[in-house]
């Protein structure tokens, strides 16, 4: 027996609905270990098949998806044909409300939703989809980031691909430079604004109502918008959001930050490096 491993494997790009915070975006980064017999190639698996099988597996089950603790006692889930509706109480009593078609949502059998459960979750999945005599180790980590970062979720209604769905995100750094200098105080005024935010296309803003609570009224934004993929609704907080005039991809936001660090701050030249996750993103300057 032998063990293979792989670093950096894949970067898993979601949201979840996190009982303590809500709907957060996350970056998780995918390391595994594989042990199993060695094969006439005197190797456990070529590293093309990892790629092409264990990589495939893990974006399949929860990349670009709601991650939904089934066992939050705050979840109430109706299946309707193909379509997923879900309606989730946090912590803070903050109401969060879903829909969906079936496989833009993943249920996962915990009371929230972390790498330290996720993990045995998904390789458990993962596994029983190897040969047999090999064994699987996986583990999940957010990038280490010495610096300002956010977590955001969002949805691009004209994407042909998975970042269509309403309800994805990414855990992602952030640098602002105005002039020749970075500038840590505007990249931590980013930060904080941006903390655990939901960045909304305004075209997608159907309704505006309240969420009247256990005595609490709250402000409440009503998305909606019809992908590829079929129609997506969104219920959540006014005050957990911040609106964008166009899609919300990480060139506009960019773009969008540089403009109004720019505004805000006076300065003759800013250009913001943005990231959508792990190690990669949009320049953009003003």
């Amino acid at each position: 027996m032998a063990t293979l491993f792989v670093d950096q494997l894949t970067v898993i790009d979601c949201s979840v609905l996190s009982p303590d915070h809500g709907l957060v975006g996350e970056s998780w980064i995918v390391d595994i270990e594989l042990t199993g017999p060695l094969d006439d190639q005197g190797m456990v698996l070529d590293f093309s098949a990892v790629k092409k099988q264990i990589k495939h597996a893990i974006d399949a089950l929860v990349d670009h998806r709601l991650l939904v603790p089934l066992r939050h006692a705050g979840l109430h889930v109706a299946e309707k044909g193909e379509r997923l509706e879900l309606s989730f109480r946090d912590h803070r009593n903050q109401l969060w409300q879903h829909g969906s078609p079936l496989f833009a949502v993943c249920g996962i059998p915990v009371k929230a939703v972390t790498p330290e459960t996720l993990a045995p979750w998904l390789q458990q999945q993962v596994q029983a989809r190897l040969a047999d005599g090999m064994q699987l180790q996986l583990r999940l980590r957010p990038e280490r980031i010495d610096g300002a970062h956010y977590r955001y979720s969002h949805g691009l209604q004209q994407h042909d691909g998975a970042c269509q769905r309403i309800a994805h995100g990414h855990r992602s750094r952030l640098e602002v430079q105005l002039g020749a200098q970075r500038s840590a105080e505007w990249e931590q005024r980013w930060a904080e604004r941006f903390h655990d935010i939901y960045l909304v296309t305004r075209s997608h803003i159907e309704t505006e109502t309240v969420d009247n609570h256990a005595g609490t009224v709250t402000p409440m934004l009503n998305l909606r918008y019809r992908s590829r993929e079929g129609e997506y609704t969104l219920r959540l907080p006014k005050a957990r959001c911040h609106v964008l005039d166009g899609e919300t991809t990480v060139e506009q936001i960019a773009a969008y930050l540089a403009q109004q660090t720019k505004q805000e701050s006076g300065a003759a030249q800013v250009r913001v490096r943005a990231f959508e996750g792990v190690q990669k993103g949009a320049l953009a300057d003003a």
